[in-house]
């Protein structure tokens, strides 16, 4: 008999297998203190659990994570994981580190099915949807790998934030999505502020609202450029979504989570494409237009082998900025990290070497 895996399973899901061997619903709270709150996958190490309810999980369930292929850590102190589940299947998680914290940049995809022309990501066809469990079990790898169990409860914790962000379209598989940063999000548990989990999708218009109604936690849209003609050259998805959907659909996030819950807009500085002073100014008018309050973030363009596109100069990044803040939007120029291990934004890719 195959055993079942229990990372992943809502609450409700784990009181259902354990109401199922005939155990009481505590045990189910005391089990998920073990798997999320301490991080363990060993059974015999659950103390406050009798020796035959021991015996009785290890025949029945199985707690474990992907396997760790390949780990690098970057100059700047990136550190990227290549995982592999239980398919034989492989992703690359990402923890970008800041000086007192930093953020795990979660896949949700192996693959895209999006195929914006700018991301190696996007180069590799879309496989499958990860489950529940292989999303969260990323985050839990990375806690794993720092040593952050149980939950600190000091500010000290070095992995505050999640961004989901890396591999796939998040928004192309939003039930695995929700249910994963719900275990994420969990009090009783990792217990990650729903403030400090940020969505990032292409603009999948009909899901966006999913974002505030489902979840509550942050948005950003990867827009990248300032019209359809621009942004259909460059992310195809934008035939299906225009700009004008896209942001309709951002005023109804907003219109649940308050205006004060800023909207991020990534922007991807491609060299004497989207980089002009008009194209900064077409920006602001849309802003203006759906009366969002946004920011945007300024990305550097990462070059990966066989892509045509070139990063703007430096000069045209920082005056691209100035035009956004002297119209009000914070534009904070993104700092390129784990360039050198290919784990900076865009450059994910599930190689097998």
């Amino acid at each position: 008999m195959d055993k079942k895996e229990l990372i992943g399973l809502s609450k409700d899901e784990l009181a259902a297998e354990i109401a199922a061997i005939g155990e009481k619903p505590f045990r189910a709270k005391q089990l998920w203190q073990w798997i999320y709150f301490r991080g363990e996958t060993d059974f015999d190490k659950m103390t406050n659990l009798s020796k035959d309810l021991r015996e009785k999980l290890k025949s029945v369930f199985v707690i474990s994570r992907p396997k760790i292929i390949t780990e690098q850590i970057s100059a700047d102190k990136t550190h990227k994981w290549l995982l592999e589940f239980a398919d034989g299947q492989r992703i690359e998680t990402v923890y970008i580190p800041e000086e007192d914290r930093g953020a795990v940049c979660i896949s949700t995809q192996v693959g895209c099915a999006v195929g914006c022309k700018f991301c190696h990501t996007g180069s590799q066809k879309i496989t499958r949807n990860l489950t529940a469990g292989e999303i969260v079990s990323q985050f839990m790898i990375a806690r794993d790998a720092y040593g952050e169990w149980p939950s600190p409860t000091s500010e000290t914790r070095y992995l505050s934030n999640i961004v989901v962000m890396g591999m796939g379209e998040p928004l192309h598989n939003p039930d695995n999505v929700i249910k994963a940063l719900k275990i994420l999000s969990d009090g009783d548990g990792i217990a990650i502020s729903k403030r400090r989990i940020t969505l990032s999708t292409s603009g999948i218009a009909p899901k966006i609202p999913l974002v505030a109604t489902e979840l509550g936690v942050k948005l950003a849209i990867s827009l990248h450029a300032p019209n359809n003609a621009k942004r259909s050259q460059i992310m195809p998805i934008n035939d299906r979504y225009p700009i004008e959907e896209v942001l309709a659909a951002c005023q109804k996030y907003q219109d649940v989570m308050g205006m004060s819950r800023m909207i991020t807009f990534e922007y991807l500085m491609l060299k004497d494409f989207n980089d002009s002073p008009d194209d900064a100014k077409e920006l602001i008018a849309l802003m203006k237009k759906f009366k969002l309050g946004a920011k945007f973030n300024l990305i550097p363009f990462n070059p990966w082998p066989g892509c045509d596109f070139q990063p703007s100069s430096n000069n045209k990044v920082h005056n691209f900025s100035r035009i956004l803040e002297a119209a009000g939007y914070e534009a904070p120029i993104r700092v390129a990290r784990g360039q050198d291990i290919l784990a900076a934004c865009g450059q994910l890719k599930s190689k097998h070497s």
